[in-house]
């Protein structure tokens, strides 16, 4: 009976220990349906760019030609949506500007706060107190898309982070991004951050107009920074022919986003895709989108380039841009070339002042000690500026036997005879001291006319040289000039048939770092090599310079292939590329 009882006690104390179970396991399953619940409700109700709660976001893409400005392909392109990290793209052009007028430099150091450093990733993991180079700073952003560099950024030209989302939106305007509200300067979550694929084309375009200099940081692959090695998250750099940036980004209710820029032979695309599933196909709808309209891409550049313009709102008037253009519509026809010239000249041949009278005799100002007066001298056809002082010496020249000499002998024809230089005209010459005598025998001079009384006695306007002591062909030299031009070196006249000496050519200086890759035999080796390495790079070097290099060898002559203009991270980035590709390739700095 004891057994009894104590195996039914047993299995009481087993069921109730299984119930507890049960209910507990419901309970929670419970919580989390309702929870999931309400988070959708919310996301709805506060994203409403996303379809009836779900997670993916209405799609959205534009491709712009970049030469003429017309809209080649679009879907939705004005309706709105979130830029998430496309908001650094703003950040940057703020940052461009303030490096382009000398406000801030490469190497500025700016302090990082502690709201900076409390960033959500992706970040450099910045702490409070240090400090980051600005172009340490520029290089987070386009390659890891780091949220704690973007905030420094901010509070460095604005103060605070919402000050500086202020200015953003300011610019967005005076750029015609109509559609475009910035809150914060990373792109991290926030419902009132919202944009367009229209509007991110403009400001795609904008910032390569503004900026080519700066722009070239969008191609960084490589970004080396505290022994860290990050990889740029835009995957079709490096990857597509032409490609050379711009930006990527993603957040929950954004969906995968890119803005890019396609140079391919003289063909330039801005492509925007907004909302894609996965990064994997946001890339292959960008691919798509650009290999169907690059062929309906100008080959000239026909567009004005995008300006900025004045805001209404009572903000700064282009956030005080240095650089006032014209703002043109990304889709409005480029006026045509012959327009352009007809309206120019209307307008210069409308300022012009009126003819002076025909009758009307200037007469020369009065003599100085070697200064002459600053008169005004309205009447001097062409010019209604006044005359500026020119110090000018006063010589008297005896006549004398003339003789030329050209590089080759050649039967001397009779010049026709000059008229007098105006006496307007006279004031502002300078005399000149005869040159030394020359090699060849005199040639015949043809008769001169009378000159006018008190010509070439001395006692003349300046004391200009008597006619009769200058060749023909020398008084066309008596010209209204400022100063007279350089006469040729001696060195060529010489000799009645010298050999034309080789012109050295100007030394070039390259910028940045250097990549050889290769030292060929001759010129033409070099340059298949400078078209094997660029095809091989696959972009990489679409900004580069390249250039040919002769030097000698012992008694050899090789030709080096280079190409310069690169940083330290795309030089490594870009030999790395071409090692793979079984292309020699080594980094040298300038």
């Amino acid at each position: 009976m004891l057994r009894k009882n104590l195996a039914s006690s047993r299995l009481m104390r087993v069921g109730v220990y299984g119930l507890l179970t049960l209910t507990m396991a419901a309970v929670v399953t419970v919580d989390s349906a309702e929870a999931r619940r309400r988070h959708r409700h919310h996301h709805a109700r506060h994203s409403p760019h996303n379809d009836e709660g779900s997670y993916s976001p209405a799609f959205a893409s534009i491709v712009v030609d970049g030469n003429s400005g017309a809209v080649l392909t679009a879907t939705n392109p004005d309706a709105l949506r979130h830029p998430a990290s496309l908001t650094k793209i703003m950040t940057l052009y703020l940052l461009f500007e303030r490096l382009d007028s000398g406000k801030m430099k490469l190497d500025t150091e700016m302090p990082v706060s502690e709201h900076a450093s409390e960033q959500s990733p992706t970040k450099l993991g910045l702490r409070p107190g240090q400090t980051i180079r600005v172009e340490d700073a520029i290089k987070g952003l386009v390659t890891r898309s780091a949220n704690d560099a973007a905030v420094v950024i901010a509070e460095a030209i604005g103060g605070d982070e919402d000050e500086f989302a202020k200015m953003m939106t300011r610019k967005a305007r005076a750029l015609g991004m109509s559609r475009t509200t910035y809150v914060n300067a990373s792109g991290l979550p926030a419902d009132e951050q919202i944009t367009t694929a229209r509007d991110q084309s403009i400001l795609g375009r904008a910032i390569q107009d503004r900026f080519p200099r700066y722009y070239r940081y969008f191609s960084t692959v490589v970004f080396n920074y505290r022994g860290q090695s990050i990889r740029n998250h835009n995957h079709l750099l490096g990857n597509v022919e032409g490609i050379d940036g711009i930006k990527t980004g993603y957040t929950r209710a954004s969906g995968f986003n890119i803005v890019t820029s396609l140079r391919r032979g003289n063909r330039h695309l801005v492509g925007v895709v907004l909302g894609g599933r996965s990064g994997g196909s946001r890339d292959a709808i960008m691919r798509n989108l650009l290999a169907e309209n690059l062929e309906k891409g100008a080959t000239r550049r026909t567009v004005a380039a995008i300006g900025e313009r004045g805001t209404s709102d009572g903000g700064d008037t282009a956030d005080q841009s240095t650089v006032q253009m014209a703002s043109a519509a990304a889709d409005a026809p480029a006026p045509s070339r012959a327009a352009k010239m007809i309206s120019a000249l209307s307008e210069a041949t409308a300022a012009l002042p009126p003819s002076p009278p025909k009758e009307t005799k200037v007469d020369p100002a009065p003599m100085t000690s070697g200064v002459i007066q600053n008169q005004p001298m309205a009447l001097i056809p062409g010019s209604t500026d006044p005359m500026k002082p020119v110090k000018v010496k006063t010589v008297q020249v005896k006549a004398g036997t003339v003789k030329l000499a050209t590089a080759a002998p050649q039967p001397v024809a009779p010049a026709p005879a000059p008229a007098p230089a105006p006496a307007a005209f006279a004031q502002r010459v300078e005399a000149v001291a005869p040159s030394p005598p020359l090699v060849r025998a005199e040639a015949p001079r043809p008769e001169l006319p009378v000159q006018p009384a008190g010509h070439g006695t001395g006692n003349g306007i300046l004391g200009v040289l008597p006619a009769s002591s200058l060749p023909p062909a020398s008084s066309q030299a008596m010209a209204y000039a400022p100063s007279p031009p350089p006469a040729p070196a001696p060195t060529q006249l010489a000799s009645a048939s010298p050999t034309p000496e080789p012109i050295s050519k100007p030394t070039v200086t390259r910028s940045g770092w250097i990549i050889q890759v290769g030292a060929l035999d001759t010129e033409a080796e070099a340059q298949k090599r400078i078209e094997a390495a660029r095809s091989s790079a696959q972009g990489l070097l679409s900004k580069a310079d390249p250039f040919t290099e002769t030097v000698a060898k012992g008694d050899k002559k090789l030709i080096r292939a280079r190409f310069a203009g690169l940083d330290r991270d795309q030089a490594e980035a870009v030999c790395k590329k071409l090692k793979r590709a079984d292309i020699s390739c080594m980094t040298m700095h300038n």
